[in-house]
């Protein structure tokens, strides 16, 4: 036991001097810079407005009668020209059938009008007859030809409201529900609801456009030449769950003077909406057109943005592979990059991945956006 306690005894002071407490600072770390991209950008002009139904039709009785029939399911698509309501149309067709008698009656009458003034014309030439008698046998001709264009208008406005008692689809759209159930009378005293037809597609979206912006687009639009010869404007159209603006479109209006109590001028879009139906009008939102198209700009990837207090930064890695901070102004999002508006050159290499391990003040191992770790190479090699 002497002994083993001897033996530890002399490899204490071994272990004691071979121990180190020195602090061994950890290698940078790794992140991934790329250069912002240089394109052309277009800036556009965006607004908040509301959708409305291209057309809507209140399809009414324009005629009294029992309702008989409705021949449609309520909130269905129906095509132009569809029968939706049958009016009790049997005493119309009697009006009709009376209107056709009255008027084969006025055009006996007519016929024998004529035929009396003709002998009457003949007499005269014999002097069997009188002046005056012909006279009022051409006034009697001419009273049975205009007691015919009565008949015959008669007979046409008795077919009129003969036809008033099918109603169909004056346009093709999405009827609202019936007003009135089979069975109830209607146009007696004023032309009843019956219901409503809605066309969806195309839809139009309303917003305003401020002054400045009116005159910021006027500049770019050549102003001698007729409406007819400028090319459309194009609209970007997105509701509030959407990201973006994934329904393309025109302007096809706008207002004839800006208001002079908001300052505002009236445009609208237009935006196809085919089945199914995405765009119902009365929805609140969002629209841009674009205003300008710039060369140059520079875009670096959306991720890449941070945002604190200061308002937004990107992390920059410069020759000596240390992170700086850089506060940006950023501009629009165009295909997941960010356009950068000042703050940073087109020779900045700018950190897009491993934003966590980069902190400002610290070195990194950069290495560059598409290409492999091993062939990789900090900015600082180049110096």
């Amino acid at each position: 036991m002497r002994s083993w306690g001897r033996l530890l005894a002399c490899f204490a002071p071994m272990a004691l001097a071979c121990g180190s407490n020195e602090y061994v600072e950890p290698p940078p770390p790794k992140v991934t810079v790329a250069r912002p991209e240089s394109r052309s950008v277009v800036d556009y002009l965006e607004f908040t407005g509301t959708t409305r139904a291209i057309n809507t039709v209140e399809i009414r009785a324009r005629i009294p009668g029992v309702l008989r029939e409705v021949n449609f399911e309520e909130g269905s698509f129906v095509e132009q020209g569809a029968l939706l309501f049958v009016i009790e149309p049997d005493e119309y067709q009697a009006r009709v059938n009376r209107a056709q008698a009255s008027l084969e009656v006025a055009r006996t009458g007519k016929a024998l009008a004529n035929a009396t003034l003709a002998r009457m014309e003949q007499a005269f030439k014999t002097r069997a007859v009188s002046e005056l008698d012909v006279l009022e046998a051409r006034a009697k001709a001419d009273a049975a030809a205009a007691h015919v264009d009565s008949a015959r208008a008669e007979l046409e406005q008795a077919k009129l409201d003969l036809g008033y008692t099918q109603i169909h689809a004056p346009i093709g759209g999405r009827v609202g529900r019936r007003r009135v159930d089979p069975g109830n009378l209607v146009g007696a005293e004023e032309k009843t609801l019956l219901t409503t037809i809605v066309q969806y597609d195309p839809i139009y979206a309303y917003f305003d456009m401020s002054e400045r912006d009116l005159l910021a687009t006027a500049k770019d639009r050549p102003s001698d030449a007729r409406s007819s010869e400028r090319p459309p404007i194009p609209a970007q159209l997105g509701r509030a769950s959407d990201d973006g603006y994934p329904f393309e479109g025109r302007v096809d209006f706008s207002d004839q003077e800006v208001d002079p109590e908001t300052g505002t001028f009236l445009i609208r879009g237009v935006f196809p909406n085919p089945q199914p139906i995405q765009l119902l009008p009365g929805l609140f939102v969002r629209l841009r057109i674009p205003a300008k198209t710039r060369e140059g700009a520079l875009l670096v990837s959306d991720r890449a943005v941070g945002s604190d207090q200061g308002g937004k930064y990107l992390l920059i890695v410069d020759d000596q592979d240390v992170v700086q901070h850089r506060s940006v102004e950023v501009g629009a999002l165009v295909d997941g990059m960010r356009v950068i508006e000042s703050g940073i050159q087109a020779d900045a290499w700018v950190v897009v991945n491993g934003l966590l391990r980069a902190r400002p003040g610290s070195k990194v191992v950069p290495e560059r956006e598409g290409e492999p770790p091993a062939a990789a190479a900090s900015p600082a090699a180049g110096s």
